[in-house]
Order: structure tokens, then sequence, then C-alpha cells
């Protein structure tokens, strides 16, 4: 089929039907072959019930439903698995991604062999402070240490193509920074496209000040992941070279002052400071050695970080 498209979603019962008819009026007016797959991320309203429903009505729909909150990279990371389309998008469910980007988004894959165009919602209808500072923050920290050239990494509207949601994981909350991810995994053909942002029309919503924080962790862990994740020694290695060459230079010269420069008037070892700081980075070397061997240890063996636990489904086989 030509589409896949993948959408999260945490009580969003009101909004489902619209979407879902938005969605088939496009695919309708481009002659596009589709499923559209809803990831029920653990809601507490009627939104499984709605779903079902539109699975009854139209067969192209299948749903996953969490039996709790797992968020947002859980859902997109079960949706890229299940998906079977040669191109994949993600939009929110929340009716602020316009389905009409889609044909545009999906050109773009096909024609100009792009592994993955990102929207850009340029114009935007929710500019808090929760939401717009942290994002222009994080996007510029992205660009800068990822060097990817995207105004607004955080857009939930994005193309793919299937080999690159296929060599991918996006787990913890990782969902800011797939474009990052992508291009760690050596996708590197990556586009950015102008997209309509519509305020939102029912609920609320789901993300609140704590992105702020998330948002840097993540960042910082992206970045350690794509940089040392397969080769973990290389960072603590250095470290600990660097932390046991200072301890044994400082013991040696402790050595030396004991051996040679020794009078009556010296304070012993144990009354110097430099003794304790030697000793200090002598243990922190030697940690940092063992964990490097740990890293590569957990790197080599470490099974899948995603185990969810799904109490129904829809639509697939």
């Amino acid at each position: 089929m030509n589409l896949s498209i993948v959408i999260p979603l945490l009580n969003e019962s009101e909004s489902l039907p619209e979407l879902h008819d938005w969605l088939l009026r496009v695919f309708t007016l481009n002659k596009l072959t589709y499923e559209i797959i809803f990831i029920d991320d653990g809601s507490t309203d009627t939104s499984w019930d709605t779903i079902t429903k539109l699975g009854e009505k139209d067969p192209n729909v299948k749903g996953i439903k969490f039996r709790r909150n797992y968020g947002k990279s859980a859902a997109l990371n079960i949706g890229f698995a299940a998906a079977q389309g040669d191109v994949i998008i993600t939009m929110d469910a929340d009716l602020q991604d316009s389905p009409e980007e889609i044909p545009k988004l999906y050109k773009t894959i096909t024609e100009e062999s792009y592994d993955l165009i990102s929207g850009w919602k340029k114009k935007r209808y929710d500019n808090t402070l929760t939401k717009n500072i942290p994002s222009k923050l994080f996007n510029r920290a992205a660009q800068s240490m990822s060097g990817i050239k995207l105004h607004d990494f955080n857009c939930g509207l994005k193309a793919y193509r299937r080999e690159v949601v296929k060599n991918i994981e996006v787990y913890g909350e990782m969902h800011r920074y797939i474009p990052v991810i992508a291009k760690w995994a050596g996708f590197t053909r990556i586009g950015e496209q102008i997209v309509e942002h519509k305020a939102r029309k029912y609920g609320t919503t789901k993300f609140g000040i704590e992105r702020f924080v998330n948002g840097f962790l993540d960042l910082l862990t992206i970045f350690f992941m794509g940089k040392f994740g397969k080769r973990p020694m290389h960072f603590f290695g250095v470290m600990g070279t660097l932390s046991f060459f200072v301890g044994s230079f400082s013991t040696f010269w402790l050595i030396y002052e004991k051996v040679f420069m020794y009078t009556e008037h010296s304070r012993t070892l144990v009354e110097k400071p430099s003794f304790y700081i030697a000793l200090t980075m002598l243990i922190i070397g030697v940690i940092l050695f063992i964990a490097g061997f740990l890293g590569e240890l957990i790197s080599r063996t470490g099974g899948d970080r995603n185990a969810y636990n799904i109490s129904e489904r829809i639509g697939f086989e």
C-alpha cells in the first residue's frame, strides 16, 4: 500500500471520527491506498470504543490499545513495527495536524528520494510559555548537536520511508528527536516542509512544564547514545584514563617528596590534601574503567528495551 498513517493518542475520542473522515476524503481524492493505525496510549475516555467502531466501518483502520499510558515514544515505536505502507506518516489525533499536507509529504518522499521529511509549524496557535519557549531552546540545541537544520524537531507530522522506521528504535521520550536517531542510523536525506497548524478543537493539551526538563535530559541522552552508544568504552575509557593518569602522577610525586624531600618538619602523607586528591582520582579512574567494560557488555548482549502490555488489537491478521 502507499501509506501507513500512525496516530498515537490519549483521550481524544471527540476528534477521532472527524479526523478519520478527513483522512478518507484526502486519500480518495488523491487515489492513495492506505492503512490508519490508531495507538491508544492508555486512554481513560471512550477513545478505544470509537476506534473499534471506525474499524467496523473501515477495514483499513487498525488499532492497538495499551493497558496503561506508556508515552508517545512507545506508541510510535509499536506503530512503526506494525506499519506496512511504503511511506509512513505520523500525526497527532487532536486535529491540529492537517491531513491536506499528506499528499505533498508522500510525493516528496517517493519522488525526491528523501528518507525523512519533518513538518515545520511556522505559524502556531499554541504559543504558550510551556510549549513555545522550551521548543525553541531544544530546536536550537538539537540543531547544534546533530547538525540537522530543522526548525521544528518535535512536530508530530512527519513522513518516513518504510526502511527508516524499520531500522530505528524510539524509546523513553525520544520522539522529539527521531530525525537525530534516523541520522545516527545512517539515514541522512532529511528535509523539512512547512505545514499548516490548526487550533485545538477538542480537549486540552497533554503536555505541561515537565517537557522542559524531559526534553533537556532526552537531548543529552540522544547525543551520548549517538556518539558512544555502540562503543561506551571510548567515553568512559578516556575519562578513566585521564583520571587514573592524574591520580598516578600525584601518587608518584607524593612518594618522591616522601623519599627525597622529607624533613622532620614536613607533614605526613595523610595530612596533605594532595594525598586524598590522588586517592580519589585513582578510585574514579578505576570506576570509570569498570563502567566502560560493563557498558560494552550491555551494548553487545542487551535485549529489547521496549516491552509493552497490549490489551487489544483490531484490524491485524
